[in-house]
C-alpha cells in the first residue's frame, strides 16, 4: 500500500544559499580553496566571555535541564536592560521569549499571530523564510515590490493599495534588511507603525542585525512607535553567536499565552547550556568584541563599494546596515548566463568564490541580481572581489 506521501505545505523552495554551501564544502573536501560570502555568518564566533562562560559551565554542578518554556528568568532580564541601553524603552522580560534562533521565534509568532487563509505583507526583495513559513503554514503572502526607488523598504501607499486589494491581517518589515541592507529611518518606521495600529494590523519587525550599521544608529526598534507590535531579533549577527541557535522574541501581552502554550509544545524550551552562557554576551567587554567585528564589516563593505565602478554592477542597495550587498548584474550577463545563478555557478567552479543569486530574494527581478555577504572579513571580500575582476575579464575577452 502507498503512504499519503509529503503534505503540500512541505513543497517550499529550499533556501539556494544552504545549496551553495554544500557545494562550497564538496570544492574544499577535493582540495580546492573556496571564498565564501554566500552567508550571513560573522566570522568572528562568540565573544570571549560567552565562550568562557560555556566552559565553566560543562564543570558545575548546574543540571542544565529543561528551563522555563520562554527561557531562564537571568537572561531575560539581561535582554530588558538591552532595550534600555540601546534604546531607552522599558520592557518587561516577562513578554520577552527565548526561541531556539530567530527562526524558531518567526515560526512561532506566525503559528501565533495569524490563520490559515490571512493576507501578510512582505516586501521584495526580502529573506525567504518569512514567505516560506507563511505559505507552510497556510497563509496568503502579498508581495510589496520595493525596487531601488523606495530603497527596498515598503511605502504607506503600497500597504493602502494592498488593504483595497483584501483584508491584512499582519505586515513584517526588517531593517536593517537582508538581502539589502537598507533600513527604515525612525519616522517612516513611525509611519508604517502607525498605519498597522490604525488598520489593525499586526507588525512584525525583523531587528536582528540592529548594531551592524553604518549610520551612526543602532536601528530603529518597532516598539517605540508600537507596544502590539512583535520584535524578533537573535545573538546570531552582532554577537557571532550562529551555532549557538538563540533568538528572542518580545511580545505584546495578547500574543504571550499562545505563543507560551506553542512554543511548550514544540521545542519544549531553547538550548539550556546556550542560554546559560549568553548572559556574558551583556558584559562590556562582550559589545566591545562585537563593534570590533561591526568596524571589520564596515571595512570589507569600503572595500566592495570601492569596487562598484570597476565590476559593473548596477542598482546597488544603499547597504545602510547588516553585512550584505545586493547589486544587479544585467550587463554581467550579457547572454552568456540566462540568470544570475547561472553566473553565480560559474563564478563558484572556474573562480572558487560563492556567492548567492537574487532568485531567493525575489522571484520576480532576483534572476539578474546577487547578494555578496560581508561577513567573512575585509581580506577575504578583497581576495574574492580580484577573483571576481578576473572572471568577468576573461569572459570578456572571450566574447
Amino acid at each position: 500500500m502507498q503512504s499519503h506521501g509529503p503534505s503540500r505545505r512541505s513543497g517550499v523552495p529550499p533556501f539556494t544559499v544552504m545549496t551553495v554551501l554544500a557545494r562550497v564544502a564538496e570544492l574544499r573536501a577535493a582540495g580546492r580553496e573556496v571564498i565564501s560570502l554566500c552567508a550571513g555568518e560573522p566570522s568572528q564566533g562568540a565573544p570571549a566571555d560567552v565562550r568562557r562562560r560555556l566552559a565553566e559551565l560543562m564543570s558545575e554542578p548546574l543540571p542544565l535541564g529543561y528551563s522555563e518554556t520562554f527561557g531562564i528568568r537571568p537572561l531575560r532580564e539581561q535582554l530588558a536592560a538591552h532595550y534600555g541601553r540601546w534604546y531607552g524603552l522599558e520592557v518587561d522580560p516577562a513578554r520577552v521569549a527565548i526561541t531556539t534562533g530567530s527562526s524558531g521565534a518567526f515560526l512561532l509568532t506566525f503559528l501565533a499571530a495569524f490563520d490559515p487563509g490571512d493576507r501578510v505583507l512582505l516586501a521584495r526583495p526580502g529573506y525567504p523564510a518569512y514567505r516560506n513559513i507563511l505559505t507552510s503554514l497556510g497563509c496568503t503572502v502579498v508581495e510589496l515590490d520595493c525596487g531601488p526607488e523606495l530603497r527596498f523598504q515598503p511605502s504607506v501607499e503600497q500597504l493602502d493599495q494592498a488593504l483595497r486589494d483584501g483584508p491584512v491581517a499582519g505586515l513584517v518589515v526588517a531593517s536593517p534588511a537582508n538581502p539589502t541592507g537598507t533600513m527604515i529611518d525612525d519616522d517612516h518606521l513611525a509611519a508604517l507603525a502607525h498605519w498597522c495600529r490604525d488598520h489593525e494590523v499586526r507588525l512584525i519587525s525583523d531587528e536582528i542585525y540592529h548594531g551592524i550599521s553604518y549610520t551612526g544608529t543602532v536601528g530603529s526598534c518597532a516598539l517605540a512607535h508600537d507596544q502590539q507590535s512583535v520584535i524578533i531579533s537573535s545573538f546570531s549577527k552582532y554577537w557571532g553567536m550562529t551555532g549557538w541557535r538563540l533568538g528572542w522574541a518580545v511580545l505584546p501581552d495578547d500574543l504571550v499565552p499562545g505563543f507560551d502554550a506553542l512554543a511548550g509544545n514544540i521545542a519544549l524550551c531553547p538550548p539550556v547550556p546556550a542560554q546559560h552562557a549568553a548572559i556574558a554576551a551583556f558584559t562590556d567587554a562582550s559589545y566591545a568584541e562585537a563593534e570590533t567585528a561591526v568596524a571589520g564589516f564596515a571595512e570589507a563593505r569600503r572595500v566592495i563599494l570601492d569596487a562598484v565602478d570597476d565590476l559593473g554592477w548596477s542598482g546597488l542597495a544603499p547597504v545602510d546596515g547588516a553585512f550584505y550587498v545586493y547589486a544587479g548584474i544585467h550587463d554581467q550577463l550579457r547572454g552568456r548566463f540566462s540568470t544570475s545563478a547561472d553566473w553565480a555557478a560559474a563564478l563558484l567552479e572556474d573562480h572558487g568564490v560563492a556567492i548567492t543569486p537574487g532568485l531567493d530574494f525575489d522571484g520576480v527581478h532576483g534572476d539578474s541580481w546577487i547578494r555578496l555577504s560581508l561577513a567573512a572579513g575585509p581580506t577575504a571580500v578583497a581576495a574574492a572581489i580580484d577573483r571576481i575582476l578576473d572572471f568577468q575579464g576573461r569572459l570578456v575577452r572571450t566574447e
